[in-house]
């Protein structure tokens, strides 16, 4: 075919016809959500499902509302979509009035996009519109984007050579025809219709289709349901029949399927710095600078006005440089292509450019390896991935072919191990013979997840926190306080006669003293040191607006394994099944490994695992390595010559080390050694808690299945009567001293090879033969006890929500702290409606110090039913599996409250499950943080206030913040460094505010007789003492001591802070109007004459004045620059220290006895020199400025830190009325001392009769408990009593 030997040469474009009204097309692509069904319902069933319920937990998303169209419902993309048409009259009334304004209303529509449209267009059902608005809400905040409607017609589409579209007919008037570089294929039968995938994962042929795009993501027009329904590729609705039914595209079809995927491509767009400057310019707070410097030239203020222009432009164009080099390295980092090979229709492989892939192509996987550009379903063969860019693991895992089945629905979740995702790095490929490795291509470009991950970069979330949400309007507070101002002063210039350009150019430039132009830089400077900071200290973070609010987390959630516990896993033993003298089977002593005989138990151990060999190293999961070093076994992968004896299987092949052991003595030179051949590998599935492997031993005529996972699921696995009896027991022991316990077993397979290829795993990991259990230690590492102790002391809760056992998870958190000595544990079990039974909820506790006690069972009117002894105190926490979660969270939302209050230890939680865990506990109000490894955490890690990711791999970037050290000290370190951020972003806004309050207080008093500051005074305020003092506020480094108990406040509107400012003010009013008025007693005073104001602006009372508000600046910056418990004192920041005290002396000596060239600059009115009075009263001023600083001191460290908010804010708070919901809940669980009831009556627990739920014998728990002691465990340890259900 042509165009195969140059493929880039070939390239696919896309542009469009000249037509109609609406816009040129582009191309975009989505990242699709997909149902996941708990069930396995009909194909048809499943074709429909394609969407989560409305009743999910959203963490903040609104409910439907009827009458108004959506997009992605009930989906985390969930946004609200309304038709428009343009309307002429709208039009031409708007632009009358942009033109009347001079283009300033046009500003005010780039500001606000949706008001430009409500102006220009008229509301309209979404089959008319030609463009829409959309509103997504995150909680409180909402976005809105407006999108252009495009239709593309499939009769004006042209197609070139082989691999190219070049025109496609869509309505534009802005798209250009080149009609030189159209070669049109009028010897090809070309299709007249476009391909479209619907919302079922169907294709459809279509004539046209309207389509408009939005955050990367295209949506598609059904005429149908009159709906825009979000474009997918392969992952919905395909079962994996369909899949394997693909046999590759033909050019031809994956030009047209090009039309509306689009290019395979991730790319970040990179604006030009030209275009980025002129954006950025006009930005309000420049629009502002530029109205203030016009404003102060025409005031004369001229050496003022050039310094702000220097420094916004140097400001402007330094920020614009970074931002393009963000994007530059973003771009670089993200866009990767390459060349792929495809299989054509006639079995032909073609070489095309990564980016013509569509969904549908069949790719073949070269041999060495590739990086993965799509996401793809291995259809043929098994392949080595490094998924670290996704998941955070660096361990490579194996991706096995999906089976040829009509009732499994492809899901890339439930099918991830059958999946290679874009991104990921393909190690090395196995094959059956010359059989080549393929995969169709399921998702492209941003459809794709990694595509996903690079929208969430896009597009983050707004950060919901308390301290941005009340600057915005404490700005507007100022915004109000200068149009009193500006009304004042127009008021009563105006009576005093003076000329309207006097009285504009004054009022308004109130307006530039009381919002400070510097306040944005000002409020940035603390969170750019803390940034450095923290990257000093090894953690790295891409959402800087998420250092302030780590600053009042109260709340962390741990993952267990490799967070708080070492990676490494170290081998204890194994635990055999043995029949007893009573014939009974039960498990015995733990032993090595090495002792084992040959047989079932010591054949799982060496099978049963995923590791590969690579470089001539073994690879895989840090157990699996353990478990198989423990056997002394070799692993061989032979070449295609030795896979012959095991019929074409895959060539993975484990024996013993010693040579030549055979099956049996016997014909020794007639038996083929032992050698065992792995066939297929289920992979390990954490909401299966199993892996599996079908093998067959080397001159063997059947396949046996060894499967390994949790001892529960395990045991429920396995056949009753091969489950040892004092399974419960031995699980106990082990679990309860905090190892990890595995189980294996085992079952033959009377299978034929093309057979055991193609079955279904649930059809063979089931009637298994229980083996025994693999016992590993996990250790905690050496950071985890102290840094929960510090998290506890600081009253910071903490909670560990992890996939490991309950038991182990307990021990753990019984050893590292995060659950107290003495502190009782309630295990939680909830069971779902069964056969008509309603669901309920068990509670089952011991006592701290004793290993059993009797436990006795009620029921109450709710359905729950509770299990507690009678010594249980009120002392308690609650623990919880992922089962019981699910079903507490559908059926009992008001015990899900408590639970969650009182939860310390939630196991087996899948990844779902953390982040719906983590969402629950911001709905009650807490600030969460979480701290993972990145592997299964990475939703938790992105719904947290503060998510911590362990792991440097890409896939850290679904958290804020990276830690290079691979332990929990980085909590601590971010929290100290938040509270030290936010501490200084409250202190600058503070004294920004309050700065400008000052100055506005100068301003009006000397307005009073028509004076003012002038140009150098303004100058020597606002560069040298505001400016100075907001940059060097934020090197005040964290305190270093421990964390304190409480958090600072967060929310700028509160009583502290407001009457902090209101007070301070109050203050420099009283200071100023005294001097004002003081000045004007003195003997040797001289007024004001306003008449001479146009050249001399200063005068005696400017002097005092001024004199005073110096003093006033420089203290508040004191004042308000806060040291311990959250940063250290204020004289360890040189910087600021210094210029204090330099500031200090120059406003000194500018106030008593300042140089004859600065008098000149600053223009100032001195009081007579010669006379006694006049020098005192230079001295008063100085002295009156120490009173105000005294009394600054003590207004902020005793009326408003000591009494206002430690005195009086836990007397005034509510705690019904508090956003802290959490509150409530703990004094009600404190008040209520009926629930969970202690002792209920006789008649409850007969009702029970039969009911009652079976126990774990009390003296046979004992005798476990004691035999742990003497296993090295500490005497006299609580113990945490689980309940075993009799499933097995």
């Amino acid at each position: 075919m042509a165009g195969v030997n140059n493929p880039r040469r070939a390239a696919l474009n896309l542009s469009f016809l000249r037509g109609g009204r609406r816009h040129t097309h582009r191309q975009g692509q989505c990242h699709t959500g997909v149902y996941q069904p708990t069930t396995t319902p009909t194909v048809e069933e499943q074709r429909a499902r394609l969407l989560p319920t409305p009743g999910d937990r959203d963490g903040g998303r609104p409910e439907l509302q009827p009458g108004v169209d959506y997009i992605n419902a009930n989906d985390d993309e969930q946004a609200e979509i309304y038709g428009y048409c343009r309307s002429k009259l709208k039009t031409g009334i708007t632009w009358v009035f942009i033109i009347a304004t001079a283009g300033l209303l046009r500003l005010v529509f780039h500001w606000v996009p949706q008001l430009m449209l409500k102006c220009t267009h008229s509301r309209c059902s979404l089959s008319k519109a030609t463009r829409v608005l959309i509103v997504e809400y995150f909680k409180k905040y909402k976005r809105h984007f407006v999108k252009n409607v495009y239709e593309v017609h499939a009769c004006n589409i042209r197609y070139e050579r082989e691999y190219s579209v070049l025109h496609s007919g869509t309505n534009s008037i802005y798209g250009e025809r080149d009609d030189k570089s159209s070669h049109q294929l009028e010897d090809l039968n070309l299709p007249t219709t476009l391909s479209l995938p619907t919302h079922t994962g169907s294709i459809k042929e279509v004539e046209s289709v309207r389509v408009f795009t939005c955050k990367k993501v295209l949506y598609i027009w059904d005429a149908d349901t009159e709906s825009f329904y979000r474009l997918h590729g392969l992952d919905v609705g395909q079962t994996a029949e369909d899949l394997h039914r693909y046999r590759g595209l033909c050019w031809l079809e994956q030009a047209r399927r090009h039309v509306i995927f689009g290019d395979n491509a991730i790319r970040v767009p990179i604006t030009p710095i030209s275009h980025l400057l002129f954006l950025e310019s006009l930005n309000p707070f420049y629009i502002f600078q530029v109205f203030s410097v016009c404003l102060w030239y025409a005031d004369n203020y001229i050496w003022y006005a050039t310094v702000i222009v220097v420094t916004s432009v140097v400001s402007l164009v330094s920020e614009v440089y970074q931002m393009h080099c963000n994007q530059v390295a973003l771009s670089r980092t993200i866009q990767t292509a390459d060349t792929v090979q495809v299989v054509r229709g006639d079995d032909q492989v073609d070489t095309i450019p990564s980016e013509h892939l569509v969904p549908g192509d069949l790719m073949v996987i070269p041999r060495q390896g590739c990086m993965m550009q799509c996401d793809a379903v291995l259809l043929k063969g098994n392949c080595i991935v490094n998924e670290s860019m996704l998941t955070g693991e660096s361990v490579p895992v194996t991706k096995t072919s999906i089976v040829d089945r009509p009732d499994v629905i492809y899901n890339d979740k439930e099918h991830s191990r059958h999946t290679l995702f874009c991104g990921t790095q393909v190690i090395q490929t196995r094959f059956y013979g010359g059989e080549r490795v393929v995969a169709v291509v399921v998702r492209t470009g941003f459809l794709t997840s990694k595509g996903s991950l690079v929208r969430s970069i896009m597009y983050p979330p707004p950060v919901d926190f308390k301290f941005q949400q009340d600057s915005y309007k404490f700005v507007g507070v100022l915004a109000g306080i200068a149009s009193i101002g500006f009304i004042y002063t127009a008021i009563t210039k105006y009576i005093r006669g003076l000329s309207a350009s006097t009285i504009a150019l004054d009022s308004m430039d109130l307006i530039t003293i009381v919002i400070p132009p510097a306040l944005p830089m000002a409020m940035t400077v603390g969170i750019l040191y803390a940034l450095q900071r923290l990257k000093n200290q090894k953690i790295f973070c891409i959402s800087p607006r998420s250092i302030n609010i780590s600053g009042v987390l109260n709340c962390i959630c741990f993952d267990k394994t490799g967070t708080l516990t070492e990676d490494g896993l170290d081998m204890r033993g194994v635990v055999s099944v043995c029949r007893s003298p009573c014939r009974q089977l039960e498990l015995s002593q733990m032993t090595s490994p090495a002792t084992l005989p040959h047989d079932h138990l010591l054949y799982a151990l060496a099978t049963c695992h995923s590791i590969t060999i690579i470089n001539l190293q073994q690879v895989g999961d840090p157990l699996d390595l353990k478990m198989f070093e423990s056997t002394g076994w070799i692993l061989d992968e032979p070449g295609l010559d030795d896979t012959n004896k095991y019929d074409m299987m895959m060539p993975s092949v484990v024996r013993p080390s010693a040579p030549d052991i055979v099956i049996s003595s016997e014909n020794v030179e007639t038996e083929p050694p032992l050698e065992l051949g792995i066939l297929r590998q289920f992979p390990f599935s954490s909401s299966l808690q199993r892996m599996s492997v079908i093998t067959r031993r080397l001159g063997a005529s059947n396949f046996e299945l060894y499967c390994k996972g949790s001892p529960e699921m395990i045991a429920s696995l396995s056949r009753s009567e091969t489950v040892p009896v004092n399974f419960s027991e031995k699980l106990l022991q082990y679990t309860y001293q905090g190892f990890r316990v595995l189980a294996l077993a085992w079952r033959p397979l009377k299978l034929s090879y093309p057979k055991a290829q193609r079955i279904n795993r649930d059809e063979v990991e089931c009637d298994l033969e229980f083996l025994g259990m693999l016992v590993m230690e996990n250790r905690l590492k050496i950071e985890t006890t102290p840094i929960i102790s510090q998290l506890h002391s600081a009253n910071i809760r903490t909670i560990m929500v992890t996939g490991d056992n309950m038991l182990t998870a307990l021990s753990v958190g019984r050893e590292c702290g995060l659950v107290g000595p003495q502190q009782q544990v309630i295990s939680v079990k909830a069971v779902p409606p069964n056969q008509g039974l309603r669901a309920y909820i068990t509670f089952h506790a011991t006592t701290a110090n004793t290993p059993a006690s009797p436990m006795v069972t009620t029921q109450v009117d709710s359905g729950v039913h509770i299990n507690l002894d009678e010594g249980t105190n009120y002392s308690y926490c609650f623990a919880m599996e992922g089962k019981s979660w699910g079903v507490v969270h559908q059926y009992f939302p008001d015990i899900l409250q408590k639970l969650v209050v009182r939860g310390a230890i939630f196991a087996r939680m899948s990844p779902d499950q953390k982040q719906q865990l983590v969402l629950e506990l911001q709905s009650l109000g807490y600030f969460v943080g979480m701290c993972g490894d990145g592997a299964n955490d990475c939703g938790a890690l992105k719904a947290a206030h503060a998510g911590i990711s362990l792991s440097e791999a890409e896939a850290s970037v679904a958290s804020p913040f990276t830690s290079g050290n691979p332990n929990i000290s980085c909590v601590p370190t971010l929290i100290r460094e938040g509270r030290c951020a936010l501490v200084t972003s409250f202190g600058i806004f503070k004294y920004m505010a309050a700065y400008s309050l000052t100055q506005f207080v100068s301003i009006m008093v000397l307005y009073s007789i028509d004076s003012n500051l002038t140009d150098l005074q303004f100058l020597w305020i606002d560069l040298f003492l505001i400016t100075v003092f907001a940059i060097f506020f934020g090197r005040t480094e964290s305190y270093k001591g421990p964390l304190a108990a409480y958090s600072p406040p967060s929310a700028l509107l509160s009583v502290a802070p407001i009457m902090s400012i209101i007070i301070h003010i109050a203050t420099v009013i009283g200071f100023q109007t005294f001097c004002f008025f003081y000045v004007q007693d003195q003997p040797w005073f001289e007024p004001f004459n306003a008449t001479t104001s146009d050249d001399i602006l200063a005068g005696h009372e400017n002097y005092a004045v001024f004199s005073v508000s110096q003093f006033q600046y420089i203290m508040l910056a004191l004042v308000f620059s806060r040291g311990p418990p959250f940063r250290q004192h204020v004289y360890s920041n040189y910087l600021l220290s210094g210029s204090l005290l330099v500031m200090t002396v120059f406003s000194v000596i500018l106030t008593v006895s300042p140089p004859v060239q600065i008098i000149n600059s600053f223009e100032l009115v001195l009081p007579p020199e010669g006379n006694s009075y006049a020098d005192f009263f230079r001295w008063q001023m100085v002295l009156i400025s120490l009173l105000y600083s005294a009394l600054a001191v003590f207004i902020e460290y005793v009326i408003i830190d000591y009494l206002i908010y430690q005195k009086c804010k836990s007397k005034l708070h509510n705690v019904d009325k508090s956003k802290k919901k959490y509150l409530a809940v703990e004094r009600d669980l404190q008040q209520d001392k009926t629930w969970p009831p202690l002792s209920p009556s006789d008649a409850e627990l007969a009702a029970l009769g039969d009911r009652k739920e079976l126990m774990l014998d009390a003296r046979r728990l004992n005798d476990t408990v004691k035999k742990g002691e003497a296993n090295g465990h500490a005497p006299g340890v609580p113990t945490t009593v689980t309940q075993f259900q009799s499933s097995l």
